[in-house]
């Protein structure tokens, strides 16, 4: 349908609100829960026979009733609370709410990416190396993208397989990768900025991101989006397509798809070997990604429905490893043959993502249930492409190119019942809101081994096929339960407790709990705090994942904390991380419809998992040796350019922030149109309180691991900016600056005449990325109310990260830093959209 002309879009909102709305009348320009509360409700009626069809949608949190478009302050929300409806401007804890409109408006091709533009919170890697540049992740305050629970439509999603397991912020991390979820099927992100693992579980730690989709029973909307980037590279195509149609006139389905292809992006500096800069490590890697969901609903009775969701991704991706020069062949003439200008191996990944959701849903004497079974699986079967063995080509005079080097495979299965109830008590003037609940969770995680190509003797060059002794199969179960309990002490003074207990078969016993409180002394006032206790517990890949990555004069392997080698160096088995958070906020108007809000946080992390064990040289070589790994015969030559170690509980920290956000809109006249202001800014610290120590007192952590998880998050992040909408709907043009703030990292120093070796394992250089100023534009022109087309440019001015020093540079190659949740390393992309709609 055509969008009405004073129609807006706001960018965020540090808080839930009118930001979220996908079509609002300028009247509801609001901040939903930064607005203090000017009334409270006493209770609701009982509901009657005949409206229990309509509420039963209510009761459906991810209902179109219970949709941002409802308008303004009224706009429910899901996250966060345990409250059937729920009002936006009623919230206790901070929650942003981010339209599809808004997501679509950021030019971006993927969920990550438009996440990225809009959230001051939400930060992802610069870039990434081997295969851990091929999955998509991101950070909520700074912390690893395993601290961050991600929910779609309010269920727990299973994570990647493919773990990230080269040096950096992100290392050890399986994330949700949000990519693999159609953009065209999501109808807006919720992201709770609190501790919410008394509600939700593991990984609540940082916060929740709740991912709802599309349901509405009609239309059809279809979006093209090409652009390329400002050193002509990179070209992106992404094609999004979703409908809707009714099932009798009790039901829906709603079917979703996206089409995107990257290109490759190349921003090596020249290698020292060859003085040119045939060497493509650092860059965009290439991918195909296919994505589809369909989700439906029925009611089966007036107070009975059930639901249905099912999601499926495919994506192919490559990604350049380090040069090999024609003469490291020398001594192998068949390879020489083949690669008689040298090679650059392309570690290459074949995906398939796909989880199905089942459940009914209804309303008996006033109680509310939901019966929901979720089962999600990610396979990742990781290969080399122009490649070698050179053993292999040695002892048998076959010469292959291509290799199955690796396959993992991550399942869930969650199981869950919800009851809630709002009761009236006699004596009492406020409605007692009890939630409870109980899960079951079956976790696997498995390795698979390499072909025999792969695995003979040194390995596929770049990359070692996986054998035997490190591979496996494995599982853990989890059950646990919860309670809430949610009410009014006195008419403008809110209450929310909640705590949880869960059991896992393999690392013991959790509970956590949380208390949240909202006082508005004024109807343009509100104060809000909370104080909570999380976990994370440790993947089953932070468990028992191994790998060695091969460079021509390096290499850096993960073997598993309860493996032979780990042993003998003094590992012990993981336990979760435990985490204390607390946060205090004002929201408030203090003249008309000018919202702001500003939270302060503190979370002190415990027992946190990072690379821990850290054994170099002769040390390194006899630990992979005993788990298996067979390396070049020159290793033992490389010192500590051969590393090795394995997941520990090795630090605490504490992270400590303050989140702003202000909106405010400006009618310029009924014949022009209106201008919507916002800001938002995130600033955010982590600092080291504690390390463990090896047996014989050396830290675990190395002055670059401690960057790794205390500055390589930027210190700051602000996006300011506004939008303007012309009076006839016609036009719309939005202008934003971000301000990426300063990281700071320990590089490592090579020697030699081309940078082939490392100086030290355990002496570095500082580093510090400057803050960056990166400036979008989006100029749309709508020609008729069912067809626009926008031309965009996300850094407009092509800024890029600062360059890293010659001599922290290996081979010379990386002159920007992968390593960092900063400003990334493709600078600008300008792009052309067209939109349809029926």
């Amino acid at each position: 349908m055509a969008r009405p002309a004073n129609i807006t879009r706001p960018l965020f909102l540090g808080t839930t609100s009118v930001l979220c709305l996908l079509a609002e009348p300028v009247h509801a320009q609001n901040t939903s829960s930064s607005l203090p509360k000017q009334h409270q409700t006493t209770g609701k009626k009982a509901p009657t026979a005949s409206s229990r069809a309509r509420q039963l949608t209510v009761s459906d949190p991810h209902s179109v009733a219970a949709q941002p478009a409802t308008g303004g302050t009224e706009a429910v929300i899901v996250t966060g609370t345990r409250e059937i409806g729920k009002k936006a401007r009623d919230s206790i804890s901070p929650v942003d709410i981010i339209t599809a409109r808004q997501l679509s408006e950021t030019g971006m091709p993927s969920l990550r990416e438009a996440l990225t533009q809009l959230a001051p919170s939400l930060t992802m890697p610069t870039s990434g190396y081997d295969a851990g540049a091929l999955t998509s992740a991101f950070s909520l305050r700074g912390l690893s993208p395993n601290e961050t629970l991600v929910l779609v439509d309010g269920k727990r999603r299973h994570t990647t397989a493919n773990i990230y397991a080269d040096p950096g912020p992100q290392q050890g991390s399986t994330p949700v990768d949000v990519d693999m979820i159609p953009l065209a099927a999501i109808d807006h992100v919720e992201i709770l900025r609190d501790g919410a693992s008394a509600q939700y579980g593991s990984d609540a730690v940082a916060g929740v991101v709740n991912i709802i989709l599309k349901k509405q029973d009609h239309g059809f909307h279809a979006q093209s989006l090409t652009g390329i980037t400002a050193s002509k590279d990179g070209f992106e195509q992404g094609l999004y397509m979703d409908g809707g149609a009714k099932l009798t006139d009790r039901g829906y389905i709603h079917v979703s798809g996206d089409y995107v292809h990257e290109d490759h992006t190349y921003r090596s500096a020249p290698d020292l070997r060859t003085n040119t800069k045939i060497n493509k490590l650092l860059g965009q890697p290439e991918q195909t990604r296919e994505t589809v969901a369909v989700k439906a609903g029925y009611h089966i009775l007036d107070n009975l429905e059930a639901y249905a969701v099912a999601t499926y991704a495919h994506r192919h991706a490559e990604s350049f490893q380090n040069y090999r020069t024609a003469s490291s062949l020398d001594n192998y003439p068949a390879y020489a043959a083949i690669y008689p200008n040298g090679y650059s191996p392309v570690m290459t990944m074949d995906e398939n993502d796909w989880e199905v959701t089942a459940g009914l849903r209804g309303e008996i004497d006033n109680w509310h249930w939901d019966l929901s079974s979720v089962y999600g699986r990610d396979y990742d079967q990781i290969g080399i492409a122009n490649s070698a063995n050179l053993a292999l080509s040695t002892a048998t005079g076959r010469t292959p190119t291509k290799f199955d080097a690796q396959g993992y495979n991550n399942e869930q299965w969650s199981n869950t019942f919800d009851l809630s109830k709002a009761f009236h008590i006699p004596g009492w003037p406020y409605a007692i809101n009890v939630a409870g609940g109980a899960s079951y969770r079956y976790e696997s995680y498995s390795i698979g081994t390499g072909s025999a190509d792969s695995t003979y003797s040194s390995g596929s060059d770049a990359l070692q096929g996986t054998v035997a002794a490190n591979a496996g199969n494995y599982s853990r179960d989890v059950v646990g339960g919860y309670i809430d309990v949610a009410t009014h002490l006195a008419k403008n003074v809110q209450l929310d407790l909640a705590g949880r207990y869960e059991h896992y078969t393999d690392v013991g016993d959790t509970e956590t709990g949380k208390a949240a409180l909202r006082y508005d002394p004024l109807p343009w006032l509100g104060l809000r705090a909370t104080i909570s206790n999380g976990f994370h517990a440790p993947t089953l890949a932070q468990e028992y994942y191994s790998a060695v990555a091969v460079s021509p004069t390096a290499a850096r392997g993960i073997i598993a904390a309860n493996s032979p080698g780990a042993r003998a160096n003094g590992a012990n088995a993981l336990k979760p991380e435990r985490s204390t958070n607390v946060s205090g906020g004002i929201v408030l108007e203090p003249v008309k419809r000018l919202h702001i809000t500003a939270d302060v946080y503190q979370i002190n992390l415990r027992d946190q998992i990072l690379p821990g064990g850290n054994v170099y040289g002769t040390d390194a070589l006899s630990a992979l040796q005993m788990n298996g790994f067979t390396l070049p015969n020159d290793a033992a030559t490389w010192g500590s350019s051969l590393s090795t170690h394995w997941f520990a509980n090795v630090a605490s920290t504490r992270t400590q922030g303050l989140d702003i956000t202000a909106t405010y809109p400006t009618e310029l006249s009924p014949t022009i149109g209106r201008i919507d202001w916002d800001v938002g800014i995130n600033l955010n610290r982590t600092r080291l309180t504690h390390q463990s120590a090896a047996a014989d007192g050396t830290p675990l952590l190395t002055a670059q691991s401690i960057a790794y998880i205390t500055t390589a998050y930027p210190r700051s992040k602000m996006i300011w900016g506004g939008r303007f909408t012309s009076s006839d709907g016609k036009w719309t043009v939005g202008v934003h600056e971000i301000r990426w703030g300063q990281t700071t990292s320990e590089l490592t120093d090579y020697t030699g005449a081309t940078n082939s070796a490392s100086v030290s394992a355990y002496s570095f250089t500082q580093f510090h990325n400057t803050p960056k100023f990166v400036t979008n534009l989006d100029i749309t022109y709508r020609v008729m109310p069912q067809l626009s087309f926008t031309l965009g440019a996300n850094n407009l001015f092509n800024a890029l990260p600062s360059r890293v020093p010659d001599s922290n540079r290996y081979l010379g190659v990386p002159q920007y830093y992968m390593s960092t949740s900063q400003l990334g390393i493709n600078g600008g992309f300008y792009y052309l959209k067209a939109d349809v709609r029926f």
